[in-house]
């Protein structure tokens, strides 16, 4: 690895994690490189400096906003988005919602998810094999779990799911972006149309709630409201749907691993942590900091007005923190792996995404004790996150729910 300027983001390879990023991690920790819009930046790989830049106060993602700075795709963010807030005003906003998604109040949405789970396994086995992973159970189980939370008709999650989906596509440019931004702009649309009903119709669901501290206590704007339920709504299934397909395949390729989780389904939380540290979900660049001022990271000198990007996967694969980072272990004890991010902007659905795929993993596992691929598997592309197009699954033995 030389100190020249590297293209990036690097092309995705399936689930593959770029060697590139270990040479940045060994060689350098602090790396330049060139973004596909806005220029330069600072790309830091070691753990250390990971949690380092997604702390630091003097790193801001507000001043992204409106500004050339370097990003991965065309900026579709605006001012009351919550993704490029930093404190307070961040974690004003976050508080609204921080109650709906504590780890007390996720568990006991374990049994509606469970019987979600076991609902789709059910349409499957009476459709029988092959089926798709993907359509079939990855993306249904996150969507009607969230719409739920959230207050989204059942009628209308396929076209939420749509809207959502293009917003995810990578390309910034042309065609691509307009469809991105159209998208935006109707999920936007009918998210205004669910505050208004539940200005006429008050309900318990989170955008309702939402709605009350807009307009009783004040405590969030307009935009804010639309922005920060759009946004829960956009990021917060397709995650989850892609990673549920991700974690499934890695274990069907990583047999030894999979025995081991059969034959010891309490290792089932363990190895939903190890799974996120060793695989991969972003495919671009993430999100960038820019400095306001000047901030050492790692030894090195980012001046005021600089970018700076995290890098989760070179983070969660550094040797310093995690023994025999390339190797997938499901017993592994110490794993405070950065897969949800780390700071102000850790993600904010984390308890419910582990939920969901300790609910799917362990129902998918429990009922097909013979799964297999069924063919090979098509990923996609130029797209913000990894996952197959496709999963398509086989067995020979289904089981009843328990």
């Amino acid at each position: 690895m030389t100190s020249e300027v590297c293209p990036y983001p690097f092309e995705p390879s399936a689930l593959a994690v770029d060697p590139r990023y270990a040479e940045m991690r060994e060689q350098q920790g602090m790396s330049r490189v060139r973004l596909p819009f806005g220029g330069e930046a600072w790309l830091a790989t070691r753990y250390e400096d990971v949690r380092a830049v997604l702390v630091d106060r003097r790193l801001m993602r507000s001043l992204t906003v409106g500004k050339d700075a370097p990003r991965g795709t065309e900026a579709i963010e605006s001012e009351s988005s919550i993704i490029t807030m930093d404190p307070p005003m961040h974690s004003r906003l976050r508080r609204l919602v921080a109650a709906a998604f504590t780890p007390k109040r996720v568990e006991t949405l374990r049994p509606r998810i469970q019987e979600i789970a076991d609902g789709l396994i059910d349409r499957m086995i009476e459709q029988g094999p092959p089926a798709d992973l993907v359509s079939s159970f990855s993306i249904p189980l996150p969507i009607t779990a969230l719409c739920e939370l959230l207050g989204v008709p059942q009628e209308d999650r396929d076209k939420v799911h749509t809207w959502t989906d293009t917003m995810l596509m990578l390309s910034g440019e042309g065609s691509d972006h307009a469809e991105i931004m159209t998208a935006q702009r109707e999920l936007w649309g009918y998210i205004a149309g669910l505050v208004a009903e539940r200005r006429e119709t008050p309900t318990d669901d989170l955008i309702g709630a939402l709605v009350r501290a807009r307009d009783d206590e004040g405590r969030l704007t307009e935009g804010e409201l639309i922005d920060l339920s759009g946004g829960i709504l956009a990021v917060g299934h397709e995650t989850t749907a892609n990673h549920i397909s991700n974690l499934l395949y890695t274990l069907l390729a990583n047999p030894d691993q999979l025995a081991r989780l059969r034959s010891d389904p309490g290792l089932l939380p363990s190895a939903v942590e190890e799974l996120l540290r060793f695989v991969p979900l972003g495919a671009s660049a993430g999100f960038a900091h820019i400095a306001s001022e000047d901030v050492e990271i790692g030894g090195q000198l980012i001046r005021e007005g600089e970018a700076v990007f995290a890098d989760l996967e070179g983070a969660n694969r550094d040797a310093t923190v995690f023994d025999c980072p390339e190797e997938l272990n499901l017993a592994r004890t110490r794993n405070h792996h950065v897969g949800f991010g780390h700071g102000p902007h850790h993600c904010l659905g984390a308890q419910m995404a582990r939920l969901e795929l300790q609910v799917a993993l362990g129902t998918l596992l429990a009922r097909f004790p013979d799964l297999e691929l069924a063919a090979e598997v098509p990923w996609l592309t130029a797209r913000r996150q990894r996952g197959p197009e496709r999963l398509e699954l086989a067995w020979k033995t289904a089981l009843p729910a328990r």
